[in-house]
């Protein structure tokens, strides 16, 4: 039986707002935003994608951010549990909201190994090697080695969340967030002051690359494009701020009574939005210096095959450079690995009453299973499967196809019904106004998790599937 009923009673919580803040930053500030989101702006229009997300970030983005926060701190239980007790028919968004991170985190903790093979790459492989358009391919090719990195990242990961919330999660956030940050605006600022002369004499700067990632590309705009630009970047917005994933229930339990909810969540924003802006920063002017446009459009592949070559053709500096961000990219993916972890097990411990040990013990080692079995799918178990949405999947693009473009939109969809029409939306404004705080986005809130929102969402599930096509 589970202990849950005890749970308010001896719930570990985090120890004060910026505990809280830290952690949930860190869980929104992973490889989305590191990752995915300069390519993505780079695909679509620079300036124009930005606009877009921030747009969809301050609506569509936080109703979506609070709610599940909000639901997290007024059951004080992790996402396994907490929609059973907003309405006990509901329970089973629950074990929706449970699957996703089980999904996510076998296979986010073998792209954090893949992230920590370039750290030591940057250390000690050769120059040539690094430049080389196979380097990547061979190392994912081999399975060995995928599956050595994966286990030292995933270790690292179960360690961290068995210290617990307080000693563990956050003691470990309030340490890399501000690491992250400071890595994140150097490497900004000095990608963007550097230049490049190509053989042929054609000079580009860091400046102008800013130039094409700030500054809307209207040309060819069409309504098509349009509406491209719109689900990319709601699609964008599920990665960046952690949104279905279990994640921000779970951290939402363990936030004190007594914090400021509204505007907590407000500095999540910023601290999430900020890095993701910074990490275009980072990337988008580098690529462009040395490949041009045409090295914009090396979409997902961006991060382990065209910048490794851009870093070090910029000589013995581009060692080092590249070297502190692959440490950067590391950090941003151990806080968001720790948070799907500890939504597992969380959930493990509310659900069953089982202890945090054998809960990180269970958990840790059915992932690393499924880890084993993705990591082999680059080589011994390699196929392609087109999808509904028009691409072709391994399988690892298959559980992220199944967690990202399916389950979470479902459950964010059946979210917003279950607030904006079942309990209706008071059931979350008293959380967020509990203390007396002032709501002052209530009625964008109302708007959006009734009517704005799921019409977007049903639109993101449709095109994921293949039922719209542009």
């Amino acid at each position: 039986m589970s202990d849950s009923k005890n749970s308010v009673q001896t719930r570990n919580t985090f120890s004060g707002k910026w505990g809280f803040i830290l952690a949930s930053a860190g869980s929104a500030v992973g490889l989305g935003n590191i990752w995915r989101f300069p390519y993505l702006a780079a695909k679509n229009g620079g300036g124009l994608f930005l606009f877009a997300y921030i747009i969809f970030a301050l609506t569509f983005g936080f109703a979506l951010l609070i709610t599940e926060i909000a639901i997290g701190r007024k059951t004080k239980e992790s996402c396994l549990t907490a929609y059973g007790k907003v309405k006990s028919r509901w329970g089973f968004l629950g074990w929706l909201a449970f699957i996703v991170p089980s999904i996510i985190y076998s296979y986010y903790c073998i792209i954090g190994g893949w992230v920590l093979k370039y750290v030591v790459a940057f250390f000690d492989a050769p120059a040539h090697a690094m430049q080389s358009d196979s380097y990547f391919g061979t190392f994912i090719t081999s399975p060995l080695a995928t599956i050595m990195f994966c286990g030292i990242f995933a270790l690292i990961s179960a360690i961290i969340i068995y210290r617990g919330v307080e000693k563990g999660i956050e003691q470990c956030s309030k340490i890399l967030m501000p690491l992250l940050v400071v890595l994140v605006i150097f490497i900004s600022i000095y990608t963007c002051f550097f230049r490049h002369t190509d053989a042929d004499g054609t000079t580009r700067t860091g400046l102008q690359g800013l130039a094409v990632y700030f500054i809307p590309n209207f040309s060819g705009l069409t309504l098509k494009k349009t509406f491209t630009v719109c689900v990319d970047a709601i699609g964008q917005l599920f990665y960046s701020l952690s949104i279905s994933m279990g994640i921000l229930v779970t951290y939402g339990s363990y936030m004190k009574d007594d914090v400021d909810l509204n505007r907590s969540v407000h500095h999540i924003e910023i601290f999430d939005t900020g890095i993701a802006v910074l990490a275009g920063m980072m990337i988008i002017p580098a690529v462009y210096m040395f490949k041009g446009l045409e090295g914009m459009s090396a979409g997902p592949g961006l991060m382990f095959v065209s910048l490794p070559n851009v870093f070090m053709s910029m000589g013995t500096v581009g060692r080092f450079v590249g070297l502190l961000f692959f440490i950067m990219v590391a950090f941003a993916a151990l806080t968001s690995s720790i948070a799907i972890f500890e939504a597992m097990v969380s959930g493990l411990i509310d659900k069953f009453g089982w202890s945090r040990k054998k809960s990180v013990v269970i958990a840790g080692f059915a992932s690393f299973a499924v880890s084993i079995i993705i990591c082999l799918g680059y080589k011994q178990l390699y196929f392609e499967l087109p999808l509904p949405n028009g691409t072709t999947a391994q399988l690892l693009d298959i559980f992220d196809y199944v967690s990202n473009n399916i389950i979470m939109p479902i459950l964010a969809i059946l979210t917003c019904v279950l607030i904006g029409w079942i309990v209706k939306p008071d059931y979350i404004i008293s959380e967020i106004q509990r203390n007396g705080e002032p709501f002052r986005r209530k009625w964008v809130y109302i708007i959006m998790v009734k009517y704005v929102a799921p019409v977007f969402l049903v639109i993101l599930l449709l095109f994921s599937v293949g039922i719209i096509r542009v």
